[in-house]
């Protein structure tokens, strides 16, 4: 398991930072959907 060669480790904040970037992603568009619910009233 302890595989600490350079590829596996920017493997891992790849995935790490993939994870994270979708997160927001949805939060943004979650924001957004709000934000226009609201101007239309």
């Amino acid at each position: 398991m302890g595989d600490k060669s350079p590829k596996a480790t920017q493997k891992k904040s790849g995935q790490k930072d993939a994870k994270t970037s979708s997160a927001n992603a949805k939060k943004n568009a979650a924001v957004a959907a709000k934000s226009a619910a609201g101007k239309k009233r």
